[in-house]
């Protein structure tokens, strides 16, 4: 017998099976996840789709998985304590202790299962689900809140633990856990969710290498892992050329008064190796913006500028090879020193895919898409009239930046761009949805427009309720590209318009609202790209008439005249106003008006 995890290629899989391979295992990973986003209990995994399924090799590593580039090696923190000659068909492994995972996990709230898949009695894959969990204990409901000092006030965590064994539960662990959350029926549900889907993945990789043979499929996950390293190998080396290229992108605060927090990066590509350098970067911070970054997740990303939308490609482990190393400094904001809080990891994450396209464009000139904002999270907790504990948890979309030939996706939220329907939020907690709109002028002004962010607003129905909020990029707005103009930042209104309309902090938790309070969010929007001059006056003009310029905008950063209706372009002014052209660099808002006038 081979060794386990190292089965020999007994037979060589051949192009057109290969094809077919790859389109049965993106069916199943799709099939794994559909599964979960029917059964699951919580809204945040129902609802907003925050969940993931991947599918492995024997050694563990990814073969076809969604482009989230929030993960590490999702298999070798469980075989530091189950090593894989001990693991055995209807094994299955669970754990959510992000310093144990070095990353693998990111915050607690994330749960992630895995199973072992053997062929003719060898270890051949492994199948896996990870999904939010809205609630795992911790000091506020939901878990995650900016107040938390150290990650036990994040909730319980689990280290790599055997869930089942010959198909059996350890019931005794899982009440452990269960006893944690303040919804543990919702928890319930969403771990049968979790694992029947990882046992769905199971059995399709059992069907393919049943249908296929064990030799034959063995060659195929090869295969298709050194596809996508040599895709991305040629196409990092054309785009980028050899030498040092420095980024540095900021966070504007951890929550706790802390900042602005620095992530400074070093890229530096040579004929044999490929280095990023991300030491440099600030302190971690008393607040929880901290981010366990494992060294796989920067791949991830230039994998995603790379290979995103190209159907003959999976982003899996062959993208992580590309950078030969990524050497991260303990106790920095990027390798955070434990017990230190890591919930709202999020604006962090963010942060570094925008500092990863920050290097390509400095590499290229500019060819890489302007900064994004981050995805916005809020809570509203309290007690219904019933007296029973009620959390919505709410992650909201935001503008993405504009590309060298396209403008920026308007209201995209990080995992799979979907809302709270109104009449989910109206008929599950007590609060009425008033307004969800389009958050105008927040796209950055280019030649492609950043993509805008969104305005929502509730009335709050409940008797008492306490507002959590998560926003970043208010200080230090998502920076344009080639003479495009950063993205306008987002904002909390309370009550707005009323005697008492007041701002919340952009990253706080503890305001205290009532019934009949109102309460407005407003996300910000991506960076432009290209100087906004040269946007067509049509576009603009299209722009304002949907909603997503103002008339006023329009004069100002775009300098389009409109006619006294605000409906047609008045061309000769337009001209006239064009020929007072601001010179073309990154700018923020305000000094971009400060120039104009």
């Amino acid at each position: 017998m081979n060794d386990v995890g190292h089965v020999a290629a007994e037979v060589t899989c051949d192009p057109v099976t290969l094809e077919i391979v790859r389109g049965a295992l993106r069916a199943a990973q799709g099939e794994m996840e559909a599964l979960i986003e029917r059964t699951a209990m919580s809204p945040f995994i129902r609802e907003k789709k925050d969940f993931f399924a991947a599918l492995f090799d024997g050694k563990g590593k990814l073969v076809v998985g969604s482009n989230l580039p929030a993960f590490g090696d999702i298999v070798a923190p469980i075989t530091e304590f189950y090593p894989l000659a001990s693991m055995q068909a209807g094994d299955l492994y669970w754990y959510n202790d992000c310093y144990q995972s070095k990353g693998a996990v990111s915050h607690t709230p994330d749960q992630v299962f895995v199973a072992p898949v053997f062929a003719e009695g060898e270890l051949v894959a492994f199948a896996h689900s990870w999904a939010h969990f809205n609630d795992v204990g911790g000091l506020r409901p939901g878990s995650l809140s900016p107040d938390c000092v150290d990650i036990f006030q994040e909730g319980i965590m689990v280290p790599p633990v055997r869930l089942m064994r010959d198909g059996v539960f350890n019931e005794e662990t899982l009440r452990i856990f269960y006893r944690n959350s303040r919804f543990p029926e919702m928890i319930k549900g969403d771990t049968r969710a979790a694992v029947a889907a990882v046992r769905l993945g199971e059995r399709r990789l059992g069907e393919l290498f049943e249908r296929f043979g064990k030799g034959r499929m063995v060659d195929a996950l090869r295969q298709l892992i050194e596809r996508s390293e040599k895709t991305m190998r040629e196409r990092l080396r054309a785009l980028v050329n050899p030498g040092e290229y420095r980024f540095t992108d900021m966070i504007d605060s951890d929550g706790q008064g802390n900042g602005p927090i620095r992530m400074r990066y070093k890229l530096t590509v040579d004929a044999d190796r490929i280095v990023l350098d991300c030491s440099d970067s600030d302190d971690q911070t008393p607040g929880p913006v901290n981010f366990l970054m494992a060294p796989q997740v920067p791949s991830t990303v230039f994998g995603l500028y790379l290979l995103g939308g190209d159907p003959e490609h999976l982003l899996n482990d062959g993208a992580v090879r590309v950078i030969d190393e990524v050497i991260l400094r303990p106790g920095s904001i990027l390798q955070p020193r434990f017990p230190a809080p890591l919930g709202l990891r999020g604006v962090t994450l963010m942060r570094n895919v925008a500092a990863c396209l920050g290097l390509i464009n400095v590499a290229t000139g500019g060819q890489a898409p302007a900064a994004h904002a981050a995805y916005v999270i809020w809570y509203l907790r309290g007690l219904k009239a019933d007296g029973s504990l009620f959390l919505m948890s709410d992650g909201i979309g935001v503008g993405y930046g504009a590309r060298p030939t396209a403008d920026g996706i308007d209201a995209v939220y990080l995992v799979a761009q979907e809302n709270y329907p109104a009449e989910f939020l109206d008929s599950v907690y007590p609060v009425r949805l008033l307004r969800y709109a389009i958050n105008p002028d927040t796209g950055g002004p280019g030649r492609w427009r950043g993509g805008c962010g969104i305005v929502r607003e509730v009335e709050v129905l409940a008797p008492e309720a306490v507002v959590s909020v998560r926003i970043d990029g208010v200080e230090n707005p998502p920076w344009g590209v080639a003479g495009g103009k950063s993205g306008g930042p987002g904002r909390v209104v309370l009550n707005p318009g009323r005697a008492d309309e007041r701002l919340i902090p952009p990253i706080s938790d503890g305001t205290v609202v009532k019934h009949g309070d109102v309460i407005r969010l407003e996300t910000g929007g991506g960076g432009g790209w290209g100087h906004p001059f040269d946007r067509e006056s049509e576009r603009v003009l299209e722009d304002v008439l949907g909603g997503f310029v103002s008339r006023e905008a329009a004069l100002l950063d775009y300098g389009v005249v409109l006619d006294s209706e605000g409906r047609a372009v008045d061309d000769a002014a337009t001209r006239e106003r064009r020929r007072r052209r601001p010179p073309a660099k990154m700018f923020h808002r305000k000094e971009y008006a400060e120039l104009l006038t």
